[in-house]
């Protein structure tokens, strides 16, 4: 059985509000903007994306179990579920796909309570601080860790 050429884009609560919140941390980029760097890149290595946003945790719970029927990897960006979401984390853990977690800001230099992820133990790649292009980034990473092209 052939791998599929598709990866399920994840964006979590408040990123439909890109571009409008907070312009200073996030930039001018809007949920949309993101939505065609991932397809862009996704498609310049021959894969799909279906994307899905939801302020509510059921609907991105249920799109990543969904993924497991037909995507070869996941990339996402949790928003606030990033620290706070075991659910969230036990799905991507239990659909087995490869994932890429992906951040605007640099969590890491932002609020404490920010720098706590869920996802970063279960995640193949880490993104953050790259602004919106860091989806491309995350694109281009999973996919080399889907088809094997990945560095040790």
């Amino acid at each position: 059985m052939s791998v599929p050429r598709r990866l399920l884009l994840v964006n979590g609560p408040n990123l439909n509000l890109l571009g409008v919140r907070e312009p200073e941390i996030y930039g001018t980029s809007t949920l949309a903007d993101v939505e065609r760097i991932t397809r862009d890149a996704a498609s310049a290595r021959g894969f799909d994306v279906r994307a899905v946003q939801s302020n509510h945790e059921g609907v991105l719970i249920d799109a990543i179990h969904d993924a497991r029927l037909d995507c070869a990897g996941i990339v996402i960006n949790p928003g606030g579920l990033t620290h706070t979401s075991v659910v969230l984390r036990d799905a991507l853990s239990g659909v087995a796909l490869p994932v890429a977690e992906v951040h605007i800001s640099d969590v890491r230099t932002r609020e404490a309570f920010r720098q706590l992820s869920y996802v970063a133990d279960i995640a193949a790649v880490h993104v953050v601080g790259e602004g919106v292009a860091g989806y491309a980034t995350a694109v281009t990473r999973i996919i080399d860790v889907i088809t094997g092209l990945a560095d040790g």
